[in-house]
């Protein structure tokens, strides 16, 4: 995975007041999870804020990243864990972060390449790609920024799905009956094959 460096400051207030100050200044209030639990044995978050351009390179782009942050002079890797967008201006409102360490397995969406000219596509059939991305288990240095799958003997009218899938080092846990591609028939395809009876 990709690393990004990305500095906030803390928040010493979190009501909404606060919150819509930060936001009209250009910053965005985030979140970070980790290992810290209260009394209860709940997540402790920790509040704080950075710059809308320091988001850039992690929000708008099909990579996955493992982020440095830093909060206050110290420094945590994280992911991004989940993002709200303002359902009209679609800016960026909130940023949740997932501290990782080396030992603890963390669950992440990864982007599939097919690689390869499908068999099916030869024969005049179309592929179709139904899942840009796949969700893995695995502790974060094992996770790769893309994971490729070869359609090389995919034949016409014929499909893969993600349970006929394995990487090393990852469990996949998207659903095994999903389907990640099939390869679709076309008219040409169809004509192929009558010409070819003849």
């Amino acid at each position: 995975m990709k690393t990004l460096s990305i500095s906030g400051s803390s928040r010493a207030t979190v009501g909404k007041k606060s919150t819509n100050a930060l936001r009209n200044e250009g910053k965005v209030p985030c979140c970070l999870y980790g290992e810290a639990k209260d009394e209860n044995g709940k997540p402790v978050s920790k509040a704080f804020y950075v710059t809308v351009e320091s988001l850039r390179k992690l929000v708008y782009t099909p990579d996955i990243h493992v982020v440095d942050l830093t909060i206050d002079d110290v420094t945590v890797k994280a992911i991004m864990k989940d993002i709200q967008f303002h359902p009209v201006k679609d800016n960026i409102l909130h940023v949740d972060f997932y501290e990782v360490t080396e030992t603890k397995p963390i669950v992440m969406a990864v982007p599939v390449k097919l690689e390869g000219l499908a068999d099916g596509v030869r024969a005049g059939g179309k592929l179709v790609q139904l899942q840009r991305k796949l969700k893995v288990k695995a502790v974060y240095s094992l996770i790769p920024e893309k994971l490729f799958v070869d359609v090389t003997t995919l034949g016409l009218g014929k499909s893969i799905k993600v349970g006929e899938l394995s990487f090393e080092n990852l469990e996949v846990v998207t659903a095994k009956e999903s389907l990640l591609c099939s390869v679709k028939t076309t008219r040409a395809s169809q004509a192929a094959a009558a010409a070819a009876k003849k």
